[in-house]
């Protein structure tokens, strides 16, 4: 996929229930080889779209659209990344570095140091690369049901 078809914009409400059907196409897709299926099927606990309409009334959620479809988002508070999605489809074409740009320039807003995300395990080699540090391994419970996964806790200067 060249860069060029990909258009960036802020995530708005009517976009909740696309981001939430896309978290969960994302890690159906492509968790698989790093969590069980278990894992899987009960990672979103009891979030609802609702959840993530929430989210995007902070203003700090963007969406990646192509061809006029969302198939990738970022939301970021100050120092941290919090969330980053693709489609499985989308993967592999620099949407996720782009989508990480973004995510990382909203982060340094009101904010000094480094910026901190924790990753799933299958995507701690995709942020190594894009300058990432791996600085511990933990548990992630989701806060709203779901079980515990091990995610690794990373920064970047």
């Amino acid at each position: 996929m060249p860069d060029n078809s990909f258009s960036f914009r802020p995530a708005r409400p009517e976009d909740a229930e696309i981001v939430f059907n896309l978290t969960n196409k994302s890690i159906a897709g492509l968790a698989g080889a790093s969590y069980s299926r278990d894992q899987i099927q009960r990672w979103m606990g009891q979030r609802t779209p609702a959840f993530y309409e929430e989210l995007i009334g902070k203003g700090r959620m963007t969406v990646c659209q192509r061809a006029g479809e969302v198939v990738g988002f970022v939301d970021a508070d100050p120092g941290e990344i919090t969330r980053l999605f693709v489609l499985p489809e989308a993967a592999g074409g620099g949407l996720g570095r782009r989508l990480l740009e973004i995510g990382i320039a909203q982060a340094r807003l009101g904010h000094s140091g480094p910026i901190r995300l924790e990753a799933t395990i299958n995507a701690e080699g995709f942020y190594q690369k894009c300058g990432f540090r791996s600085i511990s391994r933990g548990l992630f419970t989701h806060g709203l049901g779901g079980d515990p996964i091990e995610i690794v806790h990373m920064e970047f200067e």
